[in-house]
This record gives C-alpha cells, sequence and structure tokens, in this order.
C-alpha cells in the first residue's frame, strides 16, 4: 500500500485550488504559458467528446498509430512506421515503430518501450465491451460509440511485438481516418497492469501516462495544468522544459495576461479582440482555415420542431449575415453545409438559408405554430467554432423575437450539458465541432447518425435511417467517386429535414508574444509543443 499512496495524493491534489507554485518569471526561464478556456473532466481523449482534452492537451501526453499533415492534409506515419490495407478495407495492418519510451512519471515508471500489446489495449478496451477495461470509469466513448466501432471492430490481435491486426466486419474506408484523431491515444498495458494489482483502475485516465512530447506534472483545478518535458520523446528532446496551461481566466482576464505577458499564448481570442492584437507590436497573430462547424440544434424529439417545416420556417428568421460582423468580425465564412468548405465531400451546391422573417412568420402561421416559447442551450466558454457562444445566442434570440418566437437562453457546460441533453428537455443547443480527419465520415456520423444519440454528440436526437444507410454505403467503397456521391446525397437530405442549421466555418486563431518560436496552428486541432521555444537572443531552456 505504500507504493499507492503517491496516486492518491495526487487524485487529492487535483481537487484543490492553491496559488501557482512557481511564478511566472520562473516560467519564461524553462517554458511558456499557454492560456485557454477549458473544464477537465478527464485527462484521456478516449473518454472525452471534444474540448481542452482533445484539442490541446492530447496532442502533449500521448501519441496516435497515424497522424495528419496539418499542410498537406494527408495521413503520416505516427506510431505506426506503415499500414496495410487488406481485404477491401475489412482489415488493417499496423507495423510498429521501435524504441518508442513511455513517460517515466511519480506515479509510474516503466520497464519496456512500447509495443504491439500497448495498441492492442488501447483499442481493445474501446472496441470490446467484454474487454476488462471496458467499463472503467463508465465505459462511454463518445467518439467511436457515436460510430457504432463497437460492433463494427471484430477482432484486434497482436501478430507479433511490432505488428498489431485490426478487423473489421465489413470494409470502412474512413477507418483510418478516425485513429488520426486525438480520440485515438496509445495508452500503456503495463501501467494499466500496475494500477489493477493496486486496485486502482481508475486512476488511468486520471493520472495520464503515454509517450507524448509532455507528461503532466501537476493540477489545480480551474486554475491551471502544467506539463513537464519528457526527455526520452521518440522525436528527440521538446525544446521547451514545461508548459502551463492557464485555465482561470476568462476572454478578457486571457486578453489581458497576454499583454501583461502573464501569457505567451492566447488560443481562441474573440474575433472583436483582433484589432488590439494586430496593433501590438510585442504580439503575433495567426489564422488558419479551420475544420469545424458552427450549428444550431434543434431537438427534433420534441413538438412542434419535430416537424422539418417549422425547423425550415426558424431558420428563415435567423440573420447570418449579422452574426457574421458581430461575431466573427471576417474570421470565419457563412456555412451551407455541416461539412466545412475545405473537406473534399463539400457540396458545391449548397445554399445557405436565405434570410426572410417575413416569410418566417407566414410559414409558421400556415403551420397553426403560434406563441412558441423555446429554451436555447449554449455554452458559457469561447469554442474553436465559436469566440462569443452567448452572444450569438443572444442575437439568435433577438432574430426570433421578431418573428414572435420567445426564447430563453441556458447556459450549460461540459458534462452538465451532456447529462441533461439525454432527458430530451432543451429545445435548440448552439454548438459545433471541430476533428482533426479531412474524412466527411468524422462529421456526419458523430452528428447525425442514429447511434450518436446515444453517445451524445447527436445534439438534434435526430435518426434518419435513410441517412444512416447513405453513410453506411459510402464507407463500403474505396472508390472516392462513388463515396462523394453518396455524400452528395446526404447533404441533399439534411437540406430538406435541416435537423441542424448550419451557421459558420471558423478560421482557427491564436495570439503569441513576439518571442515565441515553433508554435504550429493545426485545421485540425493544436499541434505538439514539441517544437516550441523562445528567441531572446539565447536559448536558456536546456
Amino acid at each position: 500500500m505504500r507504493k499507492l499512496f503517491p496516486l492518491l495524493l495526487f487524485a487529492l491534489c487535483a481537487l484543490s485550488t492553491p496559488a501557482w507554485s512557481t511564478s511566472p518569471g520562473d516560467i519564461r526561464q524553462s517554458g511558456f504559458v499557454y492560456c485557454v478556456n477549458g473544464v477537465i473532466n478527464t485527462f484521456n481523449p478516449q473518454l472525452a467528446s471534444g474540448g481542452l482534452v482533445v484539442d490541446t492537451l492530447a496532442a502533449q501526453l500521448y501519441d496516435r498509430l497515424l497522424d495528419v499533415d496539418p499542410y498537406t492534409y494527408r495521413l503520416i506515419p505516427e506510431l505506426a512506421e506503415s499500414w496495410e490495407v487488406l481485404d477491401d478495407g475489412a482489415t488493417y495492418r499496423f507495423y510498429l515503430r521501435q524504441h518508442v519510451s513511455f513517460q517515466h512519471t511519480p506515479w509510474f515508471a516503466p520497464t519496456r518501450p512500447m509495443n504491439a500489446d500497448d495498441v492492442v489495449f488501447s483499442f481493445a478496451r474501446v472496441f470490446d465491451r467484454h474487454h476488462p477495461w471496458h467499463n472503467v470509469n463508465g465505459g462511454n466513448y463518445p467518439y467511436f460509440d457515436s460510430l457504432q466501432f463497437v460492433d463494427a471492430v471484430q477482432s484486434v490481435k497482436k501478430l507479433n511485438n511490432s505488428t498489431v491486426e485490426i478487423r473489421l466486419n465489413s470494409p470502412d474506408a474512413s477507418f483510418l481516418w478516425h485513429l488520426a484523431t486525438h480520440y485515438a491515444p496509445v495508452l500503456s498495458q503495463e501501467y494499466a497492469e500496475r494500477l489493477s494489482k493496486v486496485d486502482h483502475p481508475e486512476l488511468i485516465d486520471r493520472q495520464p501516462v503515454g509517450t507524448g512530447p509532455f507528461m503532466l506534472n501537476d493540477y489545480r483545478g480551474g486554475q491551471y495544468i502544467r506539463l513537464q518535458r519528457h526527455d526520452g520523446y521518440w522525436k528527440g528532446q521538446p525544446r521547451m522544459s514545461q508548459v502551463v496551461v492557464d485555465i482561470s481566466a476568462g476572454g478578457t482576464g486571457r486578453l489581458s495576461k497576454l499583454l501583461t505577458g502573464e501569457c505567451d499564448v492566447l488560443a481562441y481570442p474573440a474575433a472583436s479582440q483582433l484589432s488590439i492584437l494586430r496593433d501590438d507590436p510585442r504580439l503575433r497573430l495567426t489564422l488558419r482555415p479551420g475544420m469545424n462547424i458552427a450549428y444550431l440544434a434543434f431537438n427534433t424529439r420534441k413538438a412542434p420542431l419535430d416537424n422539418p417545416k417549422v425547423r425550415q420556417a426558424l431558420a428563415l428568421a435567423i440573420n447570418n449575415e449579422r452574426l457574421m460582423t458581430s461575431i466573427y468580425y471576417g474570421t470565419a465564412e457563412t456555412a451551407a453545409s455541416i461539412l466545412p468548405r475545405a473537406s473534399w465531400a463539400y457540396d458545391t451546391e449548397a445554399h445557405v438559408t436565405s434570410y426572410n422573417p417575413a416569410q418566417a412568420r407566414q410559414e409558421l402561421e400556415a403551420l397553426g405554430v403560434n406563441d412558441l416559447n423555446l429554451t436555447l442551450w449554449v455554452p458559457s466558454a469561447s469554442q474553436a467554432w465559436n469566440p462569443s457562444p452567448l452572444k450569438t445566442a443572444e442575437l439568435i434570440q433577438a432574430d426570433l423575437a421578431q418573428i414572435g418566437v420567445t426564447v430563453t437562453i441556458v447556459q450549460v457546460e461540459g458534462r452538465f450539458q451532456e447529462a441533461r441533453l439525454m432527458e430530451m428537455n432543451h429545445d435548440l443547443t448552439l454548438t459545433g465541432w471541430a476533428t482533426d480527419s479531412n474524412d466527411p465520415d468524422s462529421f456526419f456520423r458523430p452528428l447525425l447518425s442514429c447511434a450518436a444519440i446515444a453517445s451524445q454528440t447527436n445534439y438534434a436526437h435526430w435518426c434518419h435511417p435513410g441517412f444512416d444507410g447513405l453513410l453506411h454505403k459510402a464507407l463500403l467503397s474505396q472508390q472516392l467517386a462513388k463515396r462523394i456521391d453518396y455524400y452528395d446525397q446526404a447533404q441533399m437530405l439534411l437540406a430538406q429535414e435541416l435537423p441542424v442549421l448550419p451557421l459558420a466555418y471558423s478560421l482557427r486563431l491564436q495570439a503569441y508574444r513576439y518571442d515565441i518560436k515553433g508554435l504550429v496552428l493545426s485545421p485540425f486541432g493544436n499541434a505538439s509543443f514539441a517544437g516550441v521555444y523562445r528567441d531572446d537572443g539565447e536559448e536558456k531552456s536546456r
């Protein structure tokens, strides 16, 4: 039991909120401070449905079998040096990289490098309902549950120490792309076995051990996460010895910290702050197209929103152009489809819903819908796809008031929102989605498939067998032209049914101090911080 004490101590410390143990001045000598809004419910992205752990922390703590090149959007090797696609896309064989070290933390000291046992453990835990670790910490894997991979994966097998084979029940042309997302990290089987021996398996998702460039050093709920350099990182030693992820301040507070130098990097600044950021010579600003979508989801299980004609009428009342000028300030494009324009399956014939409040009122009257009162759920924190969700909700509220619809705004966040969604008592949800995959399946199935209702990522609670059928046909084909045709049909069906109203494709924004170099902003989410350094005339981090 003496070995268990550090584990329990760490878990208890995570619940407290003491002051920083290291001053920002000290951090500047060896690292940098990354300021972002977010809530931590787990450190394992397998269990997350998005947010800080997926978008920022996963790339630091873990590696995946495959990665996506942020410039070419192509699949590239990571922990798998190479791979084979067999049986027309029903079998995938991965040849693993050798001599990859797991992180040596206060709670775990690895005795061997990463091998096939770790890969099998990581994916069998998610895909096999009977795996002893499947139900640890709830047994919910939102991203992969929405894709029904538990039913799709036939087996995950070790062929030898450096080869893993995954067999599916039927071909799936999107499978590799899903394994390249941050939802698919490789965990340590040896660490899991150690936790089993001390009867604390739940700590695998709270005290992470991965192969990534940084490891968890300290966490203070609502304040910060301190990451320490993984000196044995297989790509080479990260250039800075620590990173502090500051989660203590809201939008204006984070901007103030950037201006005073308390923050070195500001993730997702509000578009309204761009003029301040551009005019300050001490700062730099990066903008890139993002694989994301902001949208309004209608609860299609509740009357009268279960009627597509009502949803179409409400959509006519929303002034999307005003959202572009008041929320995004030129940093987004009005969305015409749930797929971003950068996707290879984007329907170029798709049209943005027109703004016509007079027609909206007429259509609602013709449908006999009067004195409509709706609740609109909105996240309180800024998102990669929406820098000001509450202000967006207020504009939508004002638009619908013009046609006689009363909207009550309810601010929700994190696990609370996910739990309440299952009660299905909301009417509208202002939300969005971002993924580190260029495959359209990474948008369609998690957001709108029947299975995604149970996984709590289908906020519209919309289930259409015809839509699911089109997605399934697209997965069975390895021919791009056929897949595009099926996805075109799927987008046409969505335009008719309108379970969600696409609002915006947002640019990814990042502001940082002038001396920070090597920061890569990816369309799919934050890249590794391993190459980040401070250029002040002398590199002091080594």
